[in-house]
């Protein structure tokens, strides 16, 4: 069974959900192809402590086609195509920072920056989307934000779409600071995504660099 790292199960409290829901997921995997694969569903976690936690970008459920799911929200591993959401989050990304667009799809740099990258859903059955909000996620991550939002002070919550707003009432806006926007999809990126600075407004808010250029790790390295 998938095991949540010890620092956030000493983080998280009112979770006694989880061993049902990762029972509901054995059954699932027993049966047919879930993503992402086994030992990654809670790959966000194992590179975000809680108490590393900056900014929360908060994503919807996994990828859903083969190769794609690596246990990070938006995020796909080195090598495979870009999705459309992320090739469009790049752009932003490139544009706002004023640096090259990252090669890889995969955001682990990210969460090692301290990006917690949590879909409100952590596993899908293959080539289904939706399949598994059924297995009762959004209880264990809804508890997730909302510690986050009661034990520490200054995160960046990232709400991109109408179903990452919805998670607001979880958040404590007089402790945090929330940016909300529509959804980076192509339906929607040009109603309000592209030009919105999330990236460099997410530095404002924290009096620091946070997100990893692709021609300066060296320095931001040094800056961590």
């Amino acid at each position: 069974m998938e095991r949540l790292p010890e620092n956030w199960l000493s983080f998280l409290e009112g979770i006694d959900m989880l061993a049902s829901i990762l029972e509901k997921v054995d059954a699932e995997r027993a049966k047919h192809t879930v993503f992402p694969p086994q030992g990654k569903v809670f790959r966000a976690f194992e590179l975000t402590p809680p108490e590393k936690v900056k900014v929360v970008l908060l994503g919807q459920d996994p990828y859903h086609d083969d190769g794609q799911a690596e246990g990070l929200a938006f995020s796909v591993p080195a090598g495979v195509k870009l999705p459309p959401s992320l090739r469009n989050i790049y752009k932003e990304f490139s544009a706002d920072l004023h640096c090259p667009q990252p090669e890889s799809g995969s955001l682990v740099p990210w969460g090692e920056a301290g990006v917690l990258l949590l879909n409100s859903v952590l596993t899908v059955q293959a080539h289904a989307a939706g399949s598994h909000r059924k297995l009762n996620w959004e209880s264990f991550t809804d508890a997730v934000i909302a510690n986050l939002s009661r034990k520490r002070q200054g995160i960046v919550f990232l709400l991109w779409g109408a179903f990452a707003q919805a998670k607001r009432s979880l958040i404590d806006p007089e402790k945090h600071f929330i940016l909300e926007n529509v959804h980076p999809s192509p339906l929607s990126a040009h109603r309000g995504f592209f030009g919105s600075s999330p990236f460099s407004q997410t530095e404002k808010l924290l009096d620091r660099p946070i997100w990893p250029r692709p021609e300066s790790d060296l320095l931001f390295q040094e800056l961590l």
